[in-house]
């Protein structure tokens, strides 16, 4: 994997796949290889974690999807 390969974010690949996003990011949140930034939830802001999805990784989980029967 390199870092300078193209990376994702959810709403592109929930675009790409017609998945919803919360699909998409039950899909990906525990995947190795993904960039998570997570920012905490503080006194009157909510946490939130965002993801980039390296192109190999969206690739590897495609087509493990791909093979299910």
């Amino acid at each position: 994997m390199s870092a300078f390969e193209k990376h994702y974010t959810v709403q592109e690949i929930a675009e790409m796949w017609h998945l919803s996003e919360t699909v998409v990011r039950k899909l990906f949140r525990d995947e190795r290889g993904v960039i998570k930034i997570d920012a905490p939830e503080r006194r009157f802001k909510r946490g939130y974690c965002t993801l980039r999805i390296p192109e190999s990784v969206a690739e590897r989980v495609h087509v493990r999807l791909g093979h299910r029967n």
